[in-house]
């Protein structure tokens, strides 16, 4: 954790990450960034940044103004905030908060609104006074909106301005609301959302259909004006945007840019977040580095696909003139460099996933023994499994080993109302024929058929009939790669029934439940979703809990042989100098994945949380595999139809 200076005067309490100043790393950067190994690591450190503030205006009895933001990236900075409320003491009776923006139209009821959201994950457990709590009104007629967002800037001046503003930044660039285009002198504003922005807020309204076009947000002048601005980002779908804002030009199409000229201000990233910042994408095109073997095979690799030319044909002088030339100074011939690259390329490549038996297996990435393996799959939502690593599933039955396959939730809030009405209305017509009344299916029915749209919970009963409906696909799908029923487990974690799309924290009933399963299968091979960015997504949790198991089982003769494989989801795939098993697929082998995929009809056209690809999961998952393949192949190596790539995670 970074040390927190804590300097007071009477003018403002100004609390600074320790920083030494501008290093050869760090020369591109615009903004002060500070990088942690996980987000939870920064989170307490801004939160005790914030507790610092508070208690530093308290001493001085004056009041602490917080601007304060909303979505994913904060939450784990309120949940230490209100653990520092609880068990230290820290008082927010001299705090006073402005949020940055809210949806509009947006009734503050609303379980969607910033306002439920604050007073669910902060305001609700401190003591604050709740005539110090304001928030952008989403629930004004239009014709009012100018006046109210004059009122809230007015309201912010006569506190004194913001002394600490709290940031995100959404994949647009945007800052508050601010979306591309906004001027960076503007003010509290109405404004038009963009598409992205509301792709990303699709799972938190059941659809993108139903968020909002537009939301009241404060202007980029109005952050800027903040004494202390403090911006968080976390995962790899940010490290674009977050590397663009850091190190591009100040520019309107990117709103957070125009933070780069604050004089207070401190970025905070995850490792994922800041991957491609040129510090940690390209070390050395930024300065003297060293040259660890994971860092040459990254550079390498890289070098590869800048000049486009297989790794065995690179030269001395792609190293040159490519910022690689003190690589070949530490002894070694481009020749040689190459080769060695080649052959650790070339070992990650195996037909054989659960290890070939009766070879030497020294530079295979499994072992050869024992030959019959026992493998647990776990598959975070009813259809990862096939998704991901579909070929490698199939092959790894047709090798002949012990598969179990682990579905850890039930995925039952992916399922859209008209699929479950067509399964509750086909369910009650066979009740029907046999003369059987089912009072509790025909009220599903009804509430199938007419929705309440001010809900914001799936209810129950309807729950069941969606999870039903993942569970038989599910099965279908193992059933056709070739697992018995025995074999298929569902374990329902807890966690995430809470019928929408925000789930509770997983707790011990969640381990437990994992545990039970690594503890009757004793498994040599354990499969799992590899997602680390999102902290909040179901594949992180999933992992995490994969993860506490593990090691609340460490010691145990369960797992005295088990290997960890991590897989990726539809999303994206392990870049290829993260690879360490590559599972190369026949065009039969496609083929056979996508059948059963397809026994997910549930998640096809039109599934309900798309994200920002149009296309079908089955049809990424091709794009995907068959892209890991052909960059193989740009290398210099073999030409397979598709590959699925795995890492081994040490635990």
């Amino acid at each position: 954790m970074l040390d927190i200076l804590a300097v007071h005067d009477t003018a403002k309490a100004d609390i600074s990450y320790r920083h030494v100043g501008r290093t050869d790393a760090t020369r591109y950067e615009k903004m002060h960034v500070e990088v942690f190994k996980h987000a939870a690591e920064a989170s307490v450190a801004v939160a005790h940044e914030i507790a610092d503030l508070i208690r530093a205006r308290a001493y001085q009895k004056k009041r602490c103004v917080l601007g304060l933001a909303t979505g994913s990236s904060p939450i784990k900075i309120y949940e230490e905030l209100v653990r520092m409320h609880r068990e230290e003491g820290l008082s927010f009776a001299n705090v006073v908060t402005f949020n940055l923006d809210e949806y509009f139209p947006m009734e503050r009821s609303s379980t969607r609104s910033y306002w439920y959201f604050m007073h669910e994950h902060l305001f609700s457990h401190v003591d604050i006074p709740a005539e110090n709590i304001n928030l952008p009104d989403g629930n004004i007629p239009l014709e009012e909106v100018y006046q109210h967002c004059v009122a809230y800037e007015e309201k912010i001046e006569r506190f004194g301005g913001l002394d600490f503003q709290l940031l995100g930044i959404g994949r647009t660039g945007h800052i508050g609301f601010n979306e591309p285009g906004s001027n960076s002198r503007s003010l509290t504003r109405l404004i038009t959302l963009d598409h992205l922005t509301r792709v990303d807020a699709a799972p938190d309204f059941q659809g993108i259909n139903n968020v909002p076009t537009r939301a009241i947000t404060m202007g980029i002048d109005t952050i800027r004006r903040a004494g202390r601005v403090v911006l968080v980002a976390w995962g790899h779908k940010k490290a674009e945007v977050v590397q663009k804002a850091v190190e591009g030009e100040r520019t309107s199409t990117l709103p957070a840019s125009y933070l780069q000229d604050h004089d207070n201000l401190t970025v905070l990233l995850d490792e994922e977040a800041a991957s491609e910042l040129r510090r940690f994408a390209t070390p050395w095109l930024v300065g003297p580095c060293s040259w660890t073997p994971d860092l040459r095979r990254k550079a390498i690799i890289w070098l590869s696909g800048k000049v486009g030319k297989p790794i065995l044909k690179l030269t001395e002088r792609d190293y040159n003139n490519n910022g690689m030339s003190d690589l070949l100074a530490l002894g070694e011939s481009a020749y040689t460099q190459n080769i060695h690259m080649f052959n650790i390329l070339q070992r990650t490549i195996t037909g054989w996933p659960g290890g070939k038996p009766n070879v030497p297996d020294d530079d295979r990435p499994e072992r050869a023994e024992p030959a019959i393996k026992r493998v647990i799959l776990f598959s975070p939502h009813p259809d990862d499994d096939v998704i991901s690593m579909g070929g490698t599933f199939l092959r790894l039955v047709e090798q002949g080993h012990d598969v179990h396959v682990a579905y850890q939730t039930s995925g039952n809030i992916a399922v859209s109302d008209a699929d479950a009405l067509r399964f509750a209305e086909f369910a009650a017509d066979i009740n029907g024929t046999t003369g059987v009344e089912n009072k509790e299916l025909a009220t599903s029915i009804e509430r199938l058929r007419h929705p309440d749209p001010a809900a914001d919970v799936v209810p129950k009963d309807v729950r069941k009939i969606k999870g039903l409906i993942r569970r038989g696909e599910a099965t279908a799908g193992a059933r056709y790669v070739g697992l018995r029923d025995d074999h298929i487990h569902f374990l329902d974690l807890p966690f995430y029934e809470t019928g929408k799309s925000k789930k509770n924290p997983p707790t011990q009933a969640d381990v437990d439940i994992t545990k039970a399963l690594i503890e009757q299968v004793r498994p040599h091979q354990i499969f799992a979703a590899g997602d680390l960015a999102d902290p909040h997504g179901t594949h992180k949790v999933c992992l995490d809990i994969v993860f506490e198991a593990l090691h609340q089982l460490k010691g145990d003769p369960a797992i005295a042989d088990t290997y960890l494989w991590l897989y990726r989801g539809a999303w994206q795939e392990w870049p290829i100098h993260e690879i360490q098993m590559a599972i190369p697929l026949s065009p039969q082998e496609v083929e056979k994945k996508r059948q059963a995929i397809f026994f997910h009809q549930s998640q096809k056209d039109g599934v309900m949380f798309q994200g920002d690809d149009e296309r079908e999961f089955w049809q990424r998952a091709e794009a995907r595999n068959r892209h890991t393949a052909q960059t193989y192949n740009q290398l210099g190596l073999t030409e397979y139809e598709a590959i699925e790539a795995f890492r081994r995670w040490m635990f």
